[in-house]
């Protein structure tokens, strides 16, 4: 069975002949006109029975549900397939069909006539779906792997896919006018469609290549990169910056292992809670696994804490270098999606609900905080807010303020039930040139794992509780932010602009151009000054010309250039080249220094990652 489905303003049709012999009679045939509907254009094929007719009508009862339609309208339409079925079983299947929608508000176009018909198909992400429901698909029995009860239940879960505004108005998805918010309409179709397979590399992956950061690594398992010493200077920064932030917010770093018992107690059950795939290893009779977070190493440890009620919000970090999660192959691309990534992960245990709302404002204003200073801006990512209905019922007017304070409409998926550990979970979506979301920043609230890990505390009645936690990424994976900061310099260089990494996390920050070799004291000296004040400078010292120097010190993306001649070592200030505004300027060598001091205060710093003088360095082929 094919299926075309619409959800339409209208549809305006009228028969006009019997195209078959066997076509259904109806008297007097006039000009139907419908509003507000799910057309659904139907081709019965050669195989198809009752099962097939039944499960194509309840996965259009679950698309309908998820866009708040009721009424609808079967439209035979021989032309979606060359194999039909016999009239008289596609006559009879249609009829299953309509009788087992009787919940909705349900009819069907004559069988077997020729129509003529108009039609106007509403312009949001859900409005347009096409399926092949047959036998084989649903007797096919695909080859089991390991997997957790929740990711093999996610497909079936039941939600309902609205928008969220600031001012608290809950909208269909198939209600909302997204013509303002274009980004937010390619999270609303990437979402509900959950197709995480990509066609076609993205623009970083080039990049990630051509700047010396990253490269798949064919001696290891899929989704597993190495990082060149540019990408690993790079990735370390924002790994100390992402960690600094969130230790000035009161999280305590930790350690914890790698791999776990998959037959620990409180292991088997965690499993069962999380949507993820994991590497699974054999040792010495146990079953274990490499982590897929650091939540359970954290609550494993936090079993072990006496902790009052006056202790509480309290705070566990941890930079995972690596988690890992058994991605399906034909979703993992670049540093976008990875089977082993770099994961900043804060729990906090909380005292009661209450408390936990107050401290996932604070989170969320942090994160949105520390992706702004990464280099990613709030234009460049959309919010998605996931709940249970009962949830949102009992705390509307907090999750509304999140929204305000995220200040724009933000995608909504409401669960009818609790599905997961956690009853809500936001986070910040990157939506890239190919139209690809990534999640970044993300937090939950955890209602079931204080429970299952015997994490207790004793409140103001001296009563054992178990704390409610919260599970915070600030920045998300720390590749997942190379990955954005290229994907947003590849749409600069497209339109026009520079592309620039922000200058704190720049491999080399200034580079110094000699002109001859007579200049070479005054260009060491002149370095050892740069980088005293910790500036990552280098020297392009080769045997090359000038212009071609300059050339590839502009491909580098380096910001400063510094070219030595006779009126540079004569004079009291520096020739600067500045790459992003193209001008070239006198500066004194103080002026100069706190220029960049300016652009990387308070973050990070370290040394480069490279010999300081060009010629020393080997030529990386990509």
């Amino acid at each position: 069975m094919r299926i075309l489905q619409l959800h339409c303003d209208h549809i305006e049709y009228t028969p006009t002949k019997k195209e078959i012999q066997s076509a259904e009679d109806i008297e007097n045939p006039q000009t139907q006109r419908l509003e507000e509907l799910v057309v659904v254009f139907v081709a019965m094929e050669n195989g198809d029975d009752s099962s097939v007719a039944q499960n194509a009508l309840s996965q259009i009862k679950v698309s309908m549900e998820k866009i708040g339609c009721k009424k609808l309208l079967l439209y035979p339409y021989a032309h979606l397939s060359s194999n039909l079925a016999k009239p008289s079983i596609a006559m009879n299947l249609l009829k299953e069909m309509e009788d087992g929608a009787s919940e909705l508000e349900v009819s069907h176009s004559p069988f077997g006539w020729t129509k003529s018909y108009k039609i106007q198909v509403k312009g949001h992400p859900l409005a347009e779906s096409f399926k092949v429901v047959t036998k084989d698909s649903l007797n096919a029995k695909p080859v089991e792997e390991l997997t957790s009860d929740a990711l093999k239940g996610e497909s079936k879960i039941r939600s309902f896919w609205k928008i969220l505004s600031p001012d608290g108005t809950m909208t269909n998805i198939g209600d909302f006018n997204f013509s303002k918010y274009p980004k937010l309409e390619i999270l609303a179709k990437y979402e509900s469609a959950k197709i995480r397979k990509v066609d076609q590399p993205p623009p970083h992956v080039a990049l990630m290549k051509k700047m010396g950061i990253s490269d798949y690594e064919p001696a290891s398992d899929s989704g597993n990169m190495r990082f060149y010493p540019n990408g690993r200077l790079i990735k370390s920064l924002i790994e100390r910056y992402v960690t600094d932030r969130v230790k000035e917010y009161g999280g305590y770093e930790v350690e914890t292992p790698i791999m776990y018992d998959s037959e620990h107690p409180s292991m088997v059950s965690y499993f069962n809670r999380f949507p993820a795939r994991q590497y699974n290893i054999d040792s010495e009779g146990k079953k274990l696994f490499l982590r897929f977070a650091a939540c359970f190493g954290q609550f494993l440890m936090a079993n072990q804490f006496q902790l009052s009620y006056k202790n509480l919000p309290y705070k566990l970090y941890e930079l995972t270098r690596y988690s890992f999660r058994r991605e399906q192959s034909g979703e993992l691309v670049g540093l976008r999606r990875l089977r082993a990534f770099t994961m900043p992960d804060c729990h906090a245990f909380c005292k009661d609900m209450p408390q936990a709302i107050d401290e996932i404002k604070i989170r969320f204003d942090l994160s949105q905080s520390v992706l702004q200073e990464l280099g990613i801006d709030e234009s460049d990512y959309e919010m998605a807010i996931r709940f249970t209905e009962d949830f949102y019922n009992e705390n509307k007017s907090s999750i509304e303020e999140i929204v305000e304070r995220h200040g724009r409409p933000v995608l909504v998926e409401m669960w009818k039930e609790k599905f997961f550990y956690f009853v809500l979970k936001w986070e910040f979506n990157f939506i890239d040139g190919l139209g690809k979301a990534s999640a970044l920043s993300t937090d939950q609230i955890d209602v079931e794992n204080g429970d299952r890990y015997g994490i207790e505390f004793v409140d103001e009645n001296n009563t054992k509780q178990n704390p409610i936690i919260l599970h915070n990424s600030p920045s998300g994976a720390i590749e997942r932010i190379i990955y954005v900061l290229l994907e947003k310099a590849a749409k600069d260089s497209y339109e026009g602009r520079k592309p620039q990494f922000p200058l704190w996390l720049a491999p080399t920050q200034v580079r110094i151009i000699p002109l001859k070799e007579e200049f070479n004291a005054f260009t060491k000296t002149l370095t050892d000054k740069i980088s005293a004040n910790d500036i990552r400078v280098d020297i392009d010292d080769r045997n090359e010309s000038i212009g071609k120097r300059i050339r590839e010190a502009e491909k580098e993306w380096i910001r400063y250039i510094l070219v030595i001649g006779d009126k540079e070592v004569n004079s009291q200030n520096l020739s600067i080249r500045d790459r992003q505004t193209g001008d070239v300027r006198d500066l004194s060598f103080d002026n100069f220094i706190n220029e960049i001091k300016d652009q990387t205060k308070e973050k990070p710093f370290t040394s480069l990652n490279q010999p300081k003088y060009l010629s020393k360095r080997p030529n990386l082929m990509v």
